[in-house]
């Protein structure tokens, strides 16, 4: 299909299943993705606190205004656009964030490769799910790197090909028995394929045990399987788009996949003989071990300049100010979960300095806490290393 084809394809797709079909509530979302956090984010690329939060946020391909919903929430003093290439999933979106008070946002029905009227430029940009489902994603993710300010961030969700392998066989299957461009029928093809297969089919076994839950609702299945537009990745492809947008990787953001520990760590030595490799080679080596794990690509790019924040010298640590993350739940405790919902037990004098970070109003240093607490410079490091803290420069 032509590009203008596939875009009108993936228009109706989402028409007639606006996406994510998240319910709308009256209240702010639960919970959070730190990943939308402009303080977190940027802390997790930088190091450090930025100096300002009344920044500009795009939300590109917001779909029915799930994430936007939480940008907005999540960053009080930002301002945020959504664009979307369907104007039943903004109708929702705009439905959404007006019911939960996300008041400071505004919507504009466009393609990603038009974002270019969008006016000015953005210090956040979050693009979840969409360059996958172009029929140009280098031209979409250079159309986005063109509306990143100096000093911006650009998030995004790309699908991995290893980790869908038997998703991209179901597609295959679907298309060959459904009606083209007839999405309610390709759910339907696709439901009855999966009901008709055995048990101990790969793709059923796979489908159960990773999807099967969320695709209960017809708009996820329809996403998943009868999507007329998708472009899977792996490294060597994605490094390719990243690439050619002309901005800097910053890493990725769910590091703790990317660790070859993980999966060769019995083995010393070959932890020992992989340290010669590239970064790209290590993640390539990283998802060929672990292709079911390898389902979708999700990372930070930047534009220059970007600090880099530094805190292994006792001197800078101790003069640095010091505050809770923004991106945690159950506090206020000693048993919480930090930004990455991972379980953090703190101890009698981790609590008393976070409980001093939480209220540090006037500014106090690091050296100034402590001396107010029983904690001592190790603590704090643990505290840094546990994402309970964000430092800033004194």
């Amino acid at each position: 299909m032509e590009a203008q084809d596939i875009s009108s394809a993936v228009q109706r797709l989402y028409d007639t299943y606006p996406f994510p079909p998240e319910p709308l509530l009256d209240s702010p979302p639960p919970g959070y993705n730190w990943r939308w956090n402009w303080i977190a984010a940027y802390n997790f690329c930088t190091g450090q606190k930025p100096d300002k939060q009344d920044v500009r946020i795009l939300d590109a391909g917001c779909g029915t205004g799930v994430g936007t919903e939480y940008l907005v929430h999540l960053n009080p003093q930002a301002t945020v656009v959504g664009i979307d290439l369907s104007a039943g999933a903004l109708a929702v979106a705009r439905d959404r964030t007006q019911r939960s008070g996300a008041n400071q946002v505004e919507f504009h029905h466009l393609s990603l490769y038009d974002v270019a009227q969008v006016p000015g430029e953005f210090d956040l940009i979050n693009c979840v799910g969409v360059l996958h489902h172009l029929a140009d994603p280098i031209k979409g993710i250079q159309a986005l790197a063109a509306k990143l300010a100096p000093g911006g961030l650009l998030h995004i969700f790309v699908y991995g090909e290893l980790g869908r392998w038997e998703i991209q066989l179901m597609q295959k299957a679907i298309a060959l028995l459904h009606q083209r461009g007839d999405y309610q029928d390709g759910v339907q093809i696709g439901r009855k394929i999966f009901a008709a297969l055995p048990d101990d089919n790969r793709l059923v076994k796979r489908e159960k045990e990773r999807w099967s839950l969320e695709n209960q609702r017809d708009a996820n299945f329809a996403d998943m399987y009868v999507h007329p537009q998708e472009i899977d990745y792996n490294i060597e492809t994605l490094f390719e788009l990243i690439d050619a947008s002309g901005l800097n990787f910053l890493g990725f953001s769910n590091p703790s996949f990317w660790q070859l520990e993980r999966l060769l760590g019995k083995e010393p030595t070959l932890i020992q003989r992989a340290q010669g490799l590239s970064d790209r080679a290590l993640y390539r080596l990283i998802e060929l071990l672990d292709p079911a794990g390898a389902t979708h690509y999700e990372f930070f790019l930047g534009r220059p300049p970007l600090p880099k924040a530094d805190w292994s010298a006792d001197e800078t640590l101790l003069a640095a100010i010091p505050e809770r993350h923004p991106c945690m739940e159950g506090w206020a405790s000693r048993c919480l979960f930090n930004y990455d919902y991972q379980i953090v037990n703190l101890s009698e004098a981790e609590f008393e300095f976070l409980q001093a970070c939480d209220q540090n109003l006037p500014q106090q240093s690091v050296s100034e806490i402590l001396s107010q607490v029983k904690l001592d410079l190790a603590g704090v490091r643990s505290l840094l290393k546990s994402g309970l803290i964000i430092l800033s420069p004194s």
